[in-house]
C-alpha cells in the first residue's frame, strides 16, 4: 500500500494510509481488525490539540501548518484541567488553577508533594474552625478554599507532567477523605467549644452519612462500567421506568452546559461544593449552621441518588459483587464465615436488618435521660448485627446487591456508635473510633477501583462481625471508652502496617528478586 505521512501534536496521532486497489485506510483496516478480535476500543477526542489523517501532499501541508500553530505548552496545560467537572471546580477553581500548575512544575513539586499541601490547608482550616471567632472562621473558610484547589491540582500536575503512579492515586483518595474528616471534627469540637449543642454528634452524623454514600457511589460506578461492557438485549433495551431514567441520563449528559446538565452534576452534592458550602456558611454564621447545611444536603442528595439509582439497576439487571471477592468487600470476619447461609432472604435484606437493630437502639439512647441503663440490650443489637453474616456465603447477584457493602458500613458504624452512647464514651472517641473504621474501609474500596489484593493485613481487622463483638463485650463489661480507644488504636496500627507493607516493603523485595544474579536465589534477568 501507498502509507501516507502522521500529523499531530502533543502526542495525539492519526494516520491515512490507502492500500493499492484496497478500500479505506491501514488505520480503517487495523481498527476492524482489533474489533474483530474482540479488542476494546475508545475514541479519544484531541481537544485543543491538532490530529489529521492526511493522503496527499496539500493535506500534509495543512496539517503541518496546523500543528505549528499549536502552542503545545499552553495547550497541555489546559488539557490537564478535566473535560467534564462539577459546577463549582468548573467555575471557581479551574479558571486559575492551571497557572498554580504551572508553578508547581516549575518548582518540581510532585502531585505527592501537592496532595500532602493541601492536607495541610485542610488541617490548619480544621483548627480555626475548632478555634471560633470570626477573624479565625473566616480564615479557615479561606484556607479550606485553597485546599480544595490544590486538591485539584494535584490531579492537574500529575496529567501535564505525566507523573503517574499508583501510589500517589491511592494516596490520593485517601487525602480526600481524611480532609474533609478532619474538618468534620474542626466543626464539631467548634460547635461544642462555643456552646451551641452536641457538635460531635453532628460531626458523626455527617461522617457517618458521607462515608455510605461514598460506598454506594463506588460500587453504582462499578455497576454502570459492568453494565456498559455487556450489550443489552432486543426485550430489555428499553421500557420501563428504569429505562426511560436511563435514557433521561444520557440525554442530559450529553447536553454539557445546559442548566439541566449543572442541576444533576450540582444536586448530588460533589465534594467541590460541599466544601464551597463549609467555607460560606461558617464564614458567615458558624460551624453549627455548617454541619447541619451539610446534612440537609446530604440526607437529600443521598435520597435521591439512591432513588434513581434503585430504579435504574433494576432495569440494568447485572451483578457486580459477583465479579470480585465479596467475602472482602463485604469486609467479612471469621464469624461471618463461620454462620450459616440464608439464600432465601438475600444477602441486601439481612444486610438492612442488620443495620435495623443498632439504629433503633441508638434512637432509643438518644431519646433516654439515662443511656447507660441500656447496657442489657446491646447483645440483642449486636444479635440482630450479626444477622448480617447470615447472607455472607449466599450468592451476590441480585440486582440490588451492590448496596451490600454500604449497608454493612452502615451497620457497624451505627452499632459502633450506640456502644459509645450507651457507654458514656465521649463524643470525640466515639468519632475518632469510627473515622479509623473509614479509613479501612475506604482503604477496602480504593483497592477495588485499582483492581489490587487485599490489604496485607487484613485478616488481622478481624471483619465488622469480630470488631462488633469485641466492642460489645467492652460494653457488657462496662469499659465500652477503652474498648472504642484500644480497638481503635489496634486498627489503626494494623492500617499504617499495612501501607508500609504494601507500598514499600513488598515492592522493594519484588524490585529485589527480579535484580538478583542466578546462583544467588534469584531469577535470572531476561
Amino acid at each position: 500500500g501507498d502509507v501516507s505521512p502522521l500529523a499531530g501534536s502533543g502526542g495525539a496521532s492519526s494516520a491515512g494510509s490507502v492500500a493499492a486497489g484496497g478500500p479505506g485506510s491501514a488505520v480503517d483496516r487495523l481498527v476492524v481488525g482489533l474489533a474483530a478480535l474482540g479488542t476494546l476500543i475508545f475514541a479519544q477526542r484531541v481537544r485543543l490539540l491538532v490530529a489529521h489523517r492526511v493522503e496527499d501532499p496539500a493535506g500534509l501541508t495543512a496539517a503541518e501548518a496546523a500543528v505549528t500553530a499549536v502552542d503545545e505548552d499552553r495547550a497541555e496545560l489546559r488539557l490537564s484541567v478535566k473535560e467534564r467537572d462539577d459546577f463549582f471546580s468548573t467555575y471557581f477553581v479551574s479558571t486559575w488553577s492551571p497557572y498554580l500548575v504551572r508553578v508547581a512544575a516549575r518548582l518540581r513539586l510532585t502531585p505527592t508533594g501537592v496532595t500532602a499541601i493541601s492536607v495541610l490547608f485542610a488541617l490548619a482550616a480544621a483548627v480555626l474552625f475548632g478555634v471560633g471567632g470570626r477573624p479565625a472562621l473566616v480564615g479557615g473558610a479561606v484556607l479550606l478554599y485553597l485546599g480544595f484547589v490544590l486538591d485539584c491540582v494535584d490531579g492537574q500536575l500529575a496529567r501535564y507532567t505525566r507523573h503517574f503512579s499508583a501510589w500517589g492515586g491511592w494516596l490520593d483518595t485517601m487525602a480526600d477523605r481524611a480532609k474533609e474528616y478532619l474538618v468534620y471534627a474542626g466543626l464539631g469540637f467548634g460547635v461544642s467549644h462555643a456552646g451551641l449543642g452536641n457538635g460531635w454528634a453532628l460531626a458523626i452524623a455527617a461522617m457517618t452519612l458521607q462515608t455510605v454514600r461514598h460506598m454506594t457511589d463506588t460500587w453504582y460506578g462499578v455497576l454502570h462500567d459492568e453494565a456498559a461492557r455487556r450489550p443489552r438485549t432486543a426485550t430489555n433495551v428499553s421500557g420501563g421506568i428504569g429505562g426511560r431514567l436511563n435514557a433521561a441520563s444520557t440525554r442530559v449528559q450529553a447536553d454539557t452546559g445546559s442548566v439541566s446538565y449543572w442541576l444533576k452534576r450540582t444536586v448530588v452534592f460533589p465534594i467541590g461544593e460541599r466544601w464551597a458550602l463549609i467555607a460560606l456558611t461558617v464564614a458567615l454564621f458558624n460551624p453549627l449552621v455548617s454541619l447541619v447545611a451539610v446534612l440537609v444536603w446530604g440526607v437529600l442528595a443521598f435520597a435521591y441518588t439512591g432513588a434513581l439509582r434503585t430504579l435504574r439497576a433494576r432495569w440494568m439487571w447485572v451483578p457486580v459483587l459477583d465479579t470480585v471477592d465479596a467475602t472482602l468487600h463485604r469486609d467479612d470476619g471469621p464469624l461471618a464465615r463461620w454462620l450459616p447461609v440464608v439464600r432465601p432472604m438475600g444477602p441486601l435484606t439481612l444486610a438492612v436488618v442488620a443495620a435495623f437493630g443498632p439504629a433503633v437502639l441508638l434512637v432509643v439512647a438518644l431519646l433516654a435521660d439515662a443511656p447507660e441503663g441500656l447496657r442489657w440490650a446491646v447483645p440483642v443489637a449486636l444479635l440482630v448485627l450479626l444477622v448480617g453474616g447470615l447472607g455472607a456465603g449466599a450468592a451476590h447477584n441480585g440486582p440490588l446487591d451492590w448496596l451490600v457493602p454500604a449497608a454493612l458500613r452502615a451497620a457497624e458504624f451505627l452499632f459502633a456508635i450506640v456502644v459509645g452512647v450507651v457507654g458514656g464514651a465521649p463524643g470525640w472517641l466515639i468519632f475518632g473510633y469510627v473515622f479509623v473504621l473509614t479509613v479501612h474501609h475506604y482503604d477496602l474500596t480504593a483497592r477495588l477501583e485499582k483492581r489490587q489484593a487485599a490489604p496485607p493485613l487484613h485478616a488481622a481487622t478481624l471483619g465488622w462481625d469480630g470488631r462488633s463483638v469485641v466492642l460489645a463485650l467492652a460494653a457488657i463489661a462496662g469499659v465500652a471508652g477503652i474498648g472504642l480507644a484500644t480497638l481503635g488504636a489496634y486498627l489503626l496500627v494494623v492500617f499504617l502496617v499495612s501501607v508500609v507493607l504494601a507500598w514499600f516493603v513488598r515492592p522493594a523485595r519484588s524490585a529485589r528478586a527480579s535484580v538478583a544474579p542466578v546462583g544467588a536465589g534469584g531469577a535470572a534477568p531476561r
